[in-house]
């Protein structure tokens, strides 16, 4: 038993693996809460990493903490409370955490009173618990992916109290409902259609760390969309560990993610993008809704992996090279023109040249318009991390190059298609190459930088193209 179960009886990997089935938990976040002043006269900082439903759960402690009184703080130096929203995909990432903890302690120094905070996916992590409460005394506040809700009972403990707060559950997961939300975008908004996965690769601690699969029920994402819609916006990414999975869960009701993406299609709402898909419940009713077109972008973030039948297996992905690739070609039948991104490990366990040989070749046959590359980094807990692993790191290095600039050159193809043709872009804001130009991501979300005014943020206007980068297209505005 690690020093965190003996003294807090929470998060095991081992109880996270086992899976109940039954009701999923709804819970009403509750907006009458006695605590609204505890954060009067005093601000936050919040820093997050990792994924898009990372992103979408600082949305909503952000939202937490206004609704309490507090005030974003103009930087951490400033900040009463500061707390890292963290992931736990990557060694890296979890290390870059650890650093910035040490790195935070200076102010705790000059500030007493601070209360340094951390949450999301690493404190779900059973070993990482054990470091942070061995190693890291001075961090006040520690909580999970499961009850981010419940931070105003949380932070009172901590404010009024003056007690040190760990709160982290190991559960199946509930679902929480109307929270407020402090969006980071005035016209783009992350909307979650389900949380947790049950797919368990073999690398992954998501289904650790997310809980079981749940899925909101449809009338309350329509209602949220129909809300946003109300409040000017204009495109929406659906979220979920496995969007696909959608709608599984559910006993008393038929109702699938084509079934959703059919409805959505109905509201007039602009843009509709969704993430991540699973290869392997990718359907032929969810093909069918997006071959609708109208407010479905042609654009599918389709994670493979690798090409390789034994390292997927090994993965336990589900899906092989052969049946992949028939998706592929679904798609780009039911959707033309679509552009499809995907994720891709290099060095898993096991993994030999022909190994990689097979993904280049799968790459090639894709033809994929970019994708997320990395060398594979073995998670405590997860089944390959025991794996035999003679791949020297250097060689890792030396395939994650070549693929790199194989896909490098997907990206840059997916570009050129589209010189000399007229595309529609939603304007984000001033362009990060150049402040004189704005910048924007056209239906296939290929980003694109123009000349304009500074009036057209927030809109949707159409651009030729003229020229075609790696990582970007250059145009003009008709």
């Amino acid at each position: 038993m690690t020093l965190y179960e003996e003294y807090y009886k929470t998060p095991s990997f081992k109880r996270a693996r086992k899976r109940k089935q039954g009701q999923t938990p709804i819970i009403d976040f509750d907006r009458h809460t006695t605590l609204k002043n505890i954060g009067k006269g005093r601000t936050y900082h919040l820093a997050t990493y990792g994924c898009q439903g990372n992103e979408a759960d600082s949305e909503a402690i952000k939202g937490i903490f206004e609704s309490l009184g507090f005030k974003e703080a103009a930087g951490e130096e400033t900040a009463d409370v500061i707390l890292l929203n963290t992931c736990v995909i990557r060694a890296n990432a979890e290390n870059r955490v650890f650093g910035e903890l040490g790195r935070l302690k200076q102010y705790k120094r000059h500030n007493p009173d601070l209360l340094l905070g951390i949450c999301g996916c690493m404190p779900q992590d059973e070993s990482v618990m054990d470091r942070l409460l061995k190693d890291y005394p001075y961090v006040d506040i520690v909580f999970g992916t499961h009850n981010i809700h419940r931070l105003p009972e949380i932070l009172e403990n901590a404010v009024l109290n003056k007690e040190r707060v760990v709160e982290v559950l190991s559960d199946e997961g509930s679902i929480v409902e109307a929270m407020p939300k402090k969006r980071a975008h005035p016209t783009k908004a992350w909307v979650n259609i389900m949380f947790g996965c049950d797919e368990f690769c073999t690398y992954c601690v998501v289904p650790y760390t997310r809980g079981k699969e749940r899925s909101r029920s449809p009338e309350a994402i329509l209602e949220e969309v129909d809300a946003l819609v109300e409040e000017g916006y204009k495109e929406i990414t659906l979220l979920g560990q496995n969007v696909n999975a959608y709608g599984r869960d559910f006993s008393a009701r038929d109702y699938t993610f084509a079934d959703l993406l059919n409805a959505l299609n109905e509201k007039p709402i602009a843009r509709v993008r969704f993430t991540t898909s699973h290869p392997n419940d990718f359907d032929d009713a969810a093909i069918a809704a997006l071959a609708k077109g109208g407010n479905m972008m042609p654009h599918i973030h389709l994670p493979v992996q690798s090409g390789s039948n034994k390292i997927l297996k090994k993965m336990n992905r589900k899906y092989t090279r052969e049946s992949f690739l028939t998706l592929i070609g679904k798609l780009k039948e039911a959707i033309p023109g679509v552009s499809i991104t995907t994720d891709l490990i290099v060095g898993f366990p096991g993994e030999e040249q022909e190994d990689f040989e097979e993904t280049l070749s799968l790459v090639k046959e894709s033809e994929f318009e970019g994708a997320f590359t990395f060398i594979y980094s073995p998670r405590k807990g997860t089944p390959s991390a025991k794996y035999p692993d003679h791949t020297p790191m250097d060689a890792k290095k030396e395939r994650l190059q070549t693929l790199m600039e194989l896909v490098n050159e997907g990206y840059k193809k997916g570009h050129e298609r589209f010189v000399g043709e007229v595309v529609s872009v939603l304007v984000d804001g001033k362009s990060k190459q150049d402040s004189n130009m704005l910048a924007g991501y056209s239906p296939h979300n290929k980003l694109v930088h123009f000349e304009g005014d500074a009036s057209l943020v927030g809109r949707i206007v159409d651009v030729r193209i003229v020229e075609a980068k790696t990582w970007f297209m250059k145009g003009e505005r008709l």
